[in-house]
């Protein structure tokens, strides 16, 4: 399957206390260029998630947002730990028989000792937990909205390979038309410039004129070429540099081509190559 390196993804749950929500967005880069935004209390996960990202995406400028927001109908609630309370309050009177001029623990004390006071909040690792599953729930719906563009990229790509090869195929049986013509018109320079026809020459020129516009070689090169750009689409998966690759030797045998011109009908073929190739270029951009 063909990826676009644009995407946008969010997956959201429910907790106690608030709402938990995982977001991811990508546009088209060179590399993969990974930025993470994430409360603190998740900063504990930051290296697992670059791990599980880019075990997922290989190329774009991604982002991933982790947000936690708080609901005023759903703030946590405050429960006294009473066993805690209990068991604090016994040992507060065993150490004032042992010291007896310790002064007691106040209320406010107590109710600052860890654990005394809970709340029906999710906890840390409960947390983390739900997070890294959001992730892969957003990393998945990610996926298949990339593959759907890319779907679309790959069949508009196919559509411009099929006018390049009806190009090709249209040009290449007008070269011998094109020589001939030329043939003529070296013979009738010759005799305006001569007054007579000197063979020897004429073959020479001709010779020498059919070798200059001899197109074979990049006639066949731009089959072999769409053969592999359509090839890599059926292949799928980051081929984005290696269509990139191909889309410039595409454009160097199109223009090689509108260089050895030697007619109208070779130098408006190689423009409208040119023209469809870079459209196909401009497409590749945005395939991881």
């Amino acid at each position: 399957m063909i990826l676009s390196m644009t995407g946008y993804a969010v997956a959201n749950r429910e907790l106690a206390g608030g709402l938990l929500s995982v977001e991811l967005r990508a546009v088209n880069h060179r590399f993969l260029d990974l930025t993470l935004r994430m409360p603190d209390e998740l900063r504990v996960l930051e290296n697992q998630l670059r791990e599980r990202l880019a075990g997922r995406v290989s190329r774009g400028k991604l982002e991933c947002r982790i947000g936690f927001s708080t609901r005023a109908e759903t703030q946590p609630k405050l429960q006294l730990n009473t066993i805690l309370l209990q068991q604090l309050l016994v040992l507060t009177h065993e150490a004032r028989a042992i010291a007896p001029q310790a002064g007691e623990l106040r209320m406010g004390e107590l109710l600052r000792w860890p654990g005394v006071l809970i709340t029906d909040s999710v906890s840390p690792d409960a947390l983390q937990a739900t997070a890294m599953e959001l992730l892969d729930i957003a990393l998945d719906d990610f996926t298949a909205t990339r593959g759907r563009e890319g779907e679309k990229l790959a069949a508009s790509m196919i559509e411009r390979l099929d006018k390049i090869d009806a190009i090709v195929a249209e040009v290449q049986p007008r070269l011998p038309a094109i020589v001939a013509a030329y043939d003529d018109k070296i013979k009738q320079r010759l005799i305006d410039a001569l007054g007579s026809l000197d063979d020897d020459r004429v073959r020479q020129e001709v010779a020498l004129f059919a070798q200059k516009i001899d197109i074979a070689e990049e006639i066949t090169r731009l089959g072999t070429h769409t053969k592999e750009v359509r090839r890599i689409l059926k292949q799928g998966g980051a081929v984005g540099k290696r269509l990139d690759f191909l889309m410039q030797e595409l454009h160097r045998e199109a223009n090689t081509l509108g260089a050895k011109s030697a007619a109208s009908e070779t130098s408006q073929a190689s423009l409208e190559l040119k023209v469809l190739i870079e459209q196909m270029r401009e497409q590749v951009q945005n395939i991881e």
